[in-house]
């Protein structure tokens, strides 16, 4: 637990840091944090990095760096899958359609989700407020769905793919995901003023947060079962060590990748 503790230490001001910085920053940052998230996945399903797996990563560096250019996903996409296609005709030997499949979903799973939390911080008006929602959902949850889990848990929630976890703290994990955001809109609504979902009736913004912060709990729990559903298959204990205490940044992001998504859809939504 100590290392774990200092390890969030030493993380936190950096993600702080790009998080604040956005723009080229932050996409570098999550170029860098995505691409090693890439690699724990394809080693845990392939074992090995294999010349497929190498047109993930490049996808993911295009994607990432023409995120602003309107139409560049299905071009970079289209041409991500005819390069696999044709990696299979001349590397056969060594690259299976299980690898070519691995190195498609990777980019999808880790790279795109992951660069949701771009798309957040660079919206218009508050932004790099916004930005930290997903993280506050995902840290709400887990601490909620810890503490509840175990003064009161007594139902199994995944027995199979997450033993410890328990119905009863999921719930907890939802309540404090929705309240934690509600407090972070009650703040925000007394800094930012200058129109946007903030600049509302501040009863409004907060029931609004509080259903955001609910639904994105709820998502954080499925990524984190989702991951394990990933580690349960590949026989994997933890995706990788780069982070002690955490394992790898799989094991550390992988409720962000649900939340991100997750919570950029409700914004775009509410608009």
């Amino acid at each position: 637990m100590a290392i774990r503790v200092i390890s969030a230490v030493i993380g936190l001001p950096i993600l702080i840091f790009f998080v604040v910085m956005g723009g080229i920053y932050l996409q570098a940052a999550i170029a860098v944090v995505s691409l090693i998230g890439m690699f724990e996945f394809y080693m845990a399903v392939s074992k090995k990095i294999k010349a497929v797996h190498i047109v993930g990563f490049l996808t993911q560096i295009l994607y990432i760096s023409l995120i602003h250019i309107p139409n560049s996903f299905q071009i970079i996409i289209t041409c991500a899958m005819l390069c696999i296609m044709i990696l299979l005709v001349f590397k056969h030997n060594t690259n299976s359609i299980y690898d070519a499949c691995a190195a498609i979903f990777g980019f999808l799973y880790v790279g795109y989700l992951m660069t949701d939390i771009f798309l957040i911080r660079s919206m218009e008006g508050v932004g790099a407020a916004m930005v930290w929602v997903p993280f506050i959902c995902a840290w709400g949850s887990d601490t909620g769905a810890y503490f509840t889990g175990s003064a009161f848990g007594r139902h199994k929630l995944a027995p199979v793919l997450s033993p410890k976890k328990s119905v009863e703290g999921a719930i907890g994990g939802v309540i404090s995901g929705a309240a934690l955001n509600m407090v972070f809109a009650a703040v925000m609504c007394n800094i930012y003023r200058f129109g946007g979902i903030f600049d509302r009736d501040l009863l409004y913004v907060i029931i609004v947060f509080g259903i955001i912060g609910a639904v994105g709990a709820a998502f954080s729990q499925l990524g984190d079962l989702a991951a394990s559903a990933v580690k349960r298959f590949t026989k994997i204990k933890d995706y990788g060590k780069i982070m002690p205490g955490h394992g790898g940044v799989l094991d550390r992001f992988d409720s962000v990748l649900f939340t991100a998504p997750a919570v950029y859809i409700m914004l775009r939504l509410i608009g």
